[in-house]
């Protein structure tokens, strides 16, 4: 990383859009790092691309939180704060494409509760997991035990983070809460292959499934009931839907090319 870059940097390539950080030795949260998400997060935002990939550079994911940042907060500067972060992480959950997060190896705090905000989580085999924040009297501010919660249930989430423990990937695996556990070795081609997929994939069908998980998360099952018709049927009138018909018609299922229109 060149000096004074920042933390968080975006790379196009193609239909799919690389979210990358890199802030050595550590990949710790400070200023800088939540200033440099929130301008990416609110870049893809202006300009969705078709996948995101969320990774990092280094021997660690994240070490978590520059403790330093809370020395001087108040109730009212760290609600704020709070507000802050976890509108990023909404901005970033209703992005309207997939979005993967590639975890290598320890990913605390912050750095987790932001793979909580993506649609897949990843991971290494060697990649262990946490929200310590209660070493220092604190629960985490980002959203990551509601979204925690949401993954594994609330006994599972009042433990990961009361006890402040760290867990392997298998673990979460195991509980829900990551999809796919790789050999070390094989994490960053089968991360970017399987983003690439999603991201050639039905665009705005995606977009729509995001919408149900979102909506039966939030109103349960029936309040998504209510919502699907408009939801699932206003993929008709996209020309992704009426060329991928008449292409499985033609040919077969499997040839179908989606442009995310």
């Amino acid at each position: 990383m060149s000096e004074g870059a920042a933390p968080f940097r975006l790379e196009r390539d193609g239909s799919l859009a690389h979210l990358i950080l890199e802030h050595p030795p550590l990949n710790l949260f400070d200023a800088a790092t939540f200033d440099s998400l929130e301008a990416c997060v609110g870049e893809l935002a202006a300009d969705p691309p078709r996948g995101v990939l969320v990774r990092a550079v280094g021997r660690v994911v994240s070490a978590g939180v520059d403790v330093a940042e809370f020395e001087h907060l108040t109730p009212t500067t760290a609600g704020q704060l709070w507000m802050r972060l976890v509108g990023v992480v909404r901005a970033f959950e209703v992005l309207p494409c997939p979005t993967v997060f590639s975890a290598h190896s320890l990913t605390l705090t912050a750095a987790f509760e932001l793979s909580l905000g993506c649609d897949l989580i990843v991971a290494s085999e060697s990649a262990t997991f946490g929200l310590v924040e209660n070493v220092i009297g604190l629960t985490p501010g980002m959203g990551g035990t509601q979204r925690l919660a949401a993954r594994a249930g609330a006994a599972r989430a009042r433990e990961f983070v009361m006890t402040g423990d760290r867990y392997d990937a298998r673990t979460l695996h195991e509980w829900g809460v990551i999809n796919k556990v790789w050999p070390d070795e094989e994490l960053e081609e089968r991360a970017l292959e399987l983003a690439r997929r999603l991201a050639d994939g039905p665009t705005l069908a995606h977009a729509a499934t995001k919408r149900m998980v979102m909506a039966q998360q939030e109103r349960g099952i029936a309040g998504a009931d209510v919502v699907m018709p408009q939801v699932s049927g206003s993929l008709f009138a996209t020309e992704d839907l009426q060329r991928a018909v008449q292409t499985f018609l033609r040919e077969g299922p499997g040839h179908a090319t989606f442009q995310g229109r």
